[in-house]
């Protein structure tokens, strides 16, 4: 399957498809982006926490601190920002952001609008911020992440395998790397080649 990817800090390589190309496009355009944050949101498993990876290879940016903000750097990240609770922190670190053309990636599952946001000051800052969406994976998506997830392991399957399982199994990438994982130590515990029957009982017990 031929997809475009990107590198990240985990060494893994993050596929990219029409449910995550538009995140991807923003992470491409650093350090143009036209407001000192960006806001990428989408459900759990859906890839945000491996983009944030892909952005700190690209930038080196660290995680955003809780304490003193007074050596502050120019690239942060902070993930799940839409439960962060501490607003006056974080519009802090926004301004001198700004005042320093630095920049911070924020992950959520909602988008900022629907942020509980006492500050009006951080919540216009954030709503004026672009953000993106990131959706579910798509099914070719799924079958790509499995094949690359059997391929990491040196696995091979037998034909049908991959159709069999990327239309029953959720729809995020954490549960493709859960199935694959669970796959591999069913057939060594087996001794069995990977088969669509063993992944089915593989499925099954993972549902149970």
């Amino acid at each position: 399957m031929d997809f475009d990817h990107r590198a990240a800090l985990s060494g893994d390589d993050f596929l990219i498809s029409h449910c995550n190309r538009d995140a991807v496009a923003w992470l491409d355009k650093w350090p143009g982006w036209p407001s000192p944050a960006l806001i990428i949101y989408g459900p759990p498993g859906c890839g945000k926490t491996h983009l944030v990876n892909v952005f700190r290879e690209k930038s080196n940016a660290q995680e955003l601190p809780d304490g003193d903000l007074s050596e502050i750097d120019t690239c942060y990240v902070l993930d799940d920002a839409d439960q962060y609770s501490d607003d006056e922190h974080l519009l802090h670190a926004y301004n001198l952001l700004a005042a320093a053309d630095g920049h911070l990636l924020l992950t959520a599952a909602r988008p900022p609008s629907q942020w509980k946001i006492d500050l009006a000051d951080l919540r216009s800052r954030l709503n004026a911020a672009p953000s993106v969406e990131i959706r579910q994976p798509d099914d070719m998506l799924i079958k790509a992440v499995l094949v690359k997830l059997f391929s990491d392991r040196q696995l091979r399957v037998e034909a049908g395998v991959i159709d069999y399982a990327a239309p029953r199994m959720e729809r995020s990438l954490d549960a493709a790397r859960r199935l694959v994982a669970a796959v591999d130590r069913a057939a060594m515990a087996a001794k069995r080649n990977i088969t669509w029957p063993l992944v089915r009982d593989v499925m099954m017990k993972q549902s149970d």
